[in-house]
C-alpha cells in the first residue's frame, strides 16, 4: 500500500479524539509528524521530545515506513493514534508516564468511540526477521550463535562461568565470522 501524507490524518484524529488539543488556535500542529527514513525496522512508531543540539525544542511523531507501508491503513491509524496519545499525555496533560493511567484511559475512550482501528499498548504487526549477518563462535567450547551485529569484546558466558568464576576472560572471547547471507 503506498504511503500517504500523515498530517491530514493527524489533524483528523486530533479533531475526533483529542478535542483539537494537539494543535494551536491557528491550526498548527504542536507535534511534527513524519515517516521514518527507512531505518526504523523494529518499532512501528515513536514519540520523542527534548531539545536538539542547538537547544531548540523537539516534539515529533515518527512512523516506521518499512513496517507500516505493506500493511492496511488501519495499522497506520492505530500507530499514529497510539503515538498521539503519548504526545497528548506529554504536551497537554503534562504527566510523566509511558503507558500509565492517562494513556490507558484515553486509549479506552478512543477504542469505545470508533471501530475503524484499535489502539493498543503493544502493536502486533508482523516484524520481518532479519537474517543473522555474523556467526559468533567460542574458541574454548566451540558453541556458535547467530548475531545481527558484530559485538566486539563479547565472551562466551558458559565458559566464563565454568572456567573463570563468572568473570570475563580473553580466552572465551567470541570470534565473529560473516555468514553467507
Amino acid at each position: 500500500m503506498p504511503l500517504f501524507p500523515l498530517l491530514p490524518l493527524f489533524h483528523r484524529l486530533n479533531r475526533e479524539h483529542f478535542e483539537g488539543s494537539l494543535a494551536s488556535t491557528d491550526g498548527q500542529a504542536l507535534v511534527n509528524v513524519r515517516w521514518s527514513d527507512g531505518r526504523m525496522r523494529r518499532s512501528a512508531g515513536l514519540y520523542r521530545f527534548g531539545h536538539d543540539r542547538q537547544g531548540r525544542p523537539i516534539s515529533e511523531i515518527v512512523l516506521s515506513r518499512p513496517l507500516l507501508e505493506p500493511l492496511p491503513q488501519e495499522a497506520t491509524l492505530s500507530t499514529l493514534c497510539h503515538e498521539m496519545i503519548h504526545a497528548w499525555v506529554h504536551r497537554v496533560v503534562r504527566a510523566d508516564e509511558v503507558h500509565g493511567p492517562h494513556f490507558r484511559a484515553r486509549m479506552a475512550a478512543i477504542n469505545a468511540a470508533q471501530h475503524t482501528f484499535e489502539v493498543s499498548v503493544r502493536h502486533r504487526f508482523p516484524v520481518p526477521s532479519e537474517p543473522a549477518r555474523w556467526l559468533a563462535s567460542c574458541p574454548s567450547c566451540g558453541l556458535t550463535s547467530p548475531y545481527r551485529r558484530r559485538r566486539p569484546g563479547v565472551a562466551c558466558r558458559l565458559c566464563c562461568e565454568r572456567f573463570h568464576g563468572g568473570r570475563w576472560h580473553a580466552s572465551c572471547q567470541l570470534v565473529f565470522t560473516p555468514t553467507a547471507a
